[in-house]
């Protein structure tokens, strides 16, 4: 048999094609439409009225700014206002643009009243940045030929498109690009209230029957974050399909929940870790972010971006000049009591 077609081979195919059906349906849970976007009630107002304003001047939206925590709809928003305009969406972004001459190309192909979507925003190179200035507000690039002295600029002036810009970090944009902006919306987390909305409409759309306290179950461990809800619930769903009869009850909602090591209070698996870490190792802390990374075997960029935020919020964990300290809280969940220092016994 051709070494093409064998086992490992087959691996392969039929990962790619689980991996792909997992972004397909999770594609098919996104809303097309801001009447059916869940929260965001003040950003989506105001969407509105911008988007419903370009199209009664037949002209181009402003460009279109959102910033906010990972899985809270940037990107379903930025499908949005290309759906509610009628115009194509065009996807990239910034670590996918390395070069002016990357960018050139991408705006030149542009048709007018194209949606420009850069996600991660906030890590476009310097040059890259300085070209979009020019063609945000002016509609125009100025591509240069050739090197040194010889070389030449040639402007070319482009088609009216609005570029929405995602970011988790809005801090990091400079200036100059935030002002290129006509409209800039922060998205915050979500209500249990909403987050039980969400897994209702999402229960709908997989033909999943759900009970009303299952639903409730997977929104309050969800981290205030639609994304994280629809996964949950997509695994609760696996649970049911396998052991289950099928059905989303709050017996079998727990069980998956449990399986997946997920907590009454959303805390996974790496959040656990970090915390159990700060509480028992060192006490507490206070102790740096590279040092509590290395003692989960984590990037410390891991840590900060993505276990910190969650656990800062909850109350959980507090940051402080010295680094990392953990609160009564912390200790209280993890079922110990506050120590005073690395080699106190937390759990006697």
């Amino acid at each position: 048999m051709d070494d093409a077609w064998g086992p490992e081979a087959t691996n392969r195919v039929v990962g790619g094609d689980a991996d792909a059906i997992e972004r397909s349906t999770e594609a098919a849970l996104r809303p097309t439409s801001l009447g059916e976007f869940i929260g965001q009630e003040s950003v989506r107002d105001q969407l509105s009225l911008v988007l419903k304003a370009a199209a009664a001047r037949g002209a181009s939206a402003d460009h279109v700014l959102l910033s906010g925590p990972p899985g809270l709809g940037k990107t379903t928003l930025a499908m949005i206002v290309a759906g509610e305009l009628g115009a194509a969406l065009r996807v990239t972004s910034g670590p996918a643009i390395q070069h002016a001459g990357d960018l050139a190309a991408i705006l030149s192909s542009l048709e007018d009243g194209d949606v420009l979507f850069i996600d991660e925003i906030h890590r476009l190179a310097r040059p890259v940045e300085e070209m979009l200035y020019l063609a945000m507000e002016d509609f125009r690039v100025d591509v240069i030929v050739g090197k040194g002295p010889g070389a030449t600029s040639i402007p070319l002036t482009l088609p009216g498109f609005t570029v929405v810009g995602a970011t988790t970090r809005a801090g990091l944009l400079p200036a100059p690009l935030r002002d290129r902006f006509g409209f800039t919306a922060h998205l915050d987390f979500y209500s249990p209230e909403e987050l039980l909305r969400i897994v209702d409409r999402s229960a709908g759309k997989l033909d999943f029957v759900i009970a009303s306290d299952a639903a409730a179950e997977i929104a309050s461990r969800s981290r205030g974050t639609p994304r994280i809800a629809n996964r949950l619930l997509r695994r609760v769903r696996d649970w049911a399909e396998v052991h289950g009869d099928g059905d989303g009850t709050l017996a079998a909602a727990r069980a998956a929940l449990e399986m997946y090591e997920v907590d009454d209070r959303g805390l996974d698996r790496l959040d656990r870790a970090v915390l159990t870490a700060l509480c028992t190792r060192f006490g507490g802390g206070p102790v740096g972010l590279a040092t509590l990374a290395v003692s989960v075997g984590e990037e410390a960029e891991t840590v900060e971006s993505v276990v910190e935020p969650f656990l800062v919020r909850e109350g959980l964990v507090m940051r402080t000049a010295r680094g990392r300290v953990a609160t009564a809280e912390a200790f209280a969940h993890l079922g110990g009591k506050p120590g005073s220092g690395p080699t106190s016994r937390l759990f006697e």
